[in-house]
């Protein structure tokens, strides 16, 4: 694509803010994100981003931008499911409560985060046990449902005898299960293998920023 870095960045911000908002930015927003104080040269540079068929523009209204078709992410919808522990275990409720089902709650994420939302679900983090694997308190874990895991994989499991689900990394030593904390102040959990269910693998990490 050729672009100068002012119009490359000009389009980073136009895709950015309306990725955030919905709706398109004015020129005087898109002037001050990249440090331009002339409307005049934020004008230009759109007309040059146009005529390269990267946007549409209405000039009759002040946020009359449209990113081309081929440019626009598109946002699917992740249920989020309820929560689970990283940390001690936790019990699942019969029914919705602070750490059950959280009814009819979803989480948006673009195609270019989430290429198959088959079997995709979203559960938020209680608990600091996997902070080296950079998941910490109040964090979304996006999950794709299996039932089956490979050695070191970070999953969902559900703990059949105790009736508790709990994120850690899954190993298979033998007949058991060793669920490994990332958290060098814990210690693993040892569970017969029969006991242990998977229930998902983890495929991205979404921070909750305070």
């Amino acid at each position: 694509m050729d672009l100068s870095e002012r119009q490359q960045r000009m389009l980073q911000f136009i895709r950015q803010f309306m990725r955030e908002n919905r709706y398109p930015p004015t020129i005087r927003e898109i002037g001050q994100a990249v440090g331009i104080s002339s409307t005049s040269v934020v004008n230009y540079n759109l007309n040059i981003l146009e005529q390269k068929g990267l946007i549409d523009r209405d000039r009759a209204i002040s946020r009359g931008i449209k990113l081309a078709e081929s440019l626009v992410e598109q946002v699917v919808s992740i249920p989020l499911l309820g929560r689970i522990a990283a940390g001690s275990p936790l019990p699942i409720p019969d029914s919705s409560s602070d750490f059950g089902i959280f009814g009819d709650e979803t989480i948006e994420l673009t195609r270019g985060i989430i290429k198959d939302t088959d079997g995709i679900y979203a559960l938020q983090v209680k608990g600091n046990s996997m902070i080296d694997a950079l998941i910490h308190d109040g964090d979304i874990v996006v999950m794709k449902h299996q039932q089956h895991a490979e050695n070191g994989d970070l999953v969902a499991v559900w703990l059949r005898d105790e009736k508790e689900t709990t994120l850690k990394r899954f190993y298979l030593e033998g007949d058991r299960v060793r669920l490994q904390p990332a958290n060098p102040t814990m210690e693993p959990l040892y569970f017969p293998a029969n006991n242990v269910e998977i229930q998902g693998k983890v495929v991205c990490v979404i921070r909750q920023l305070n």
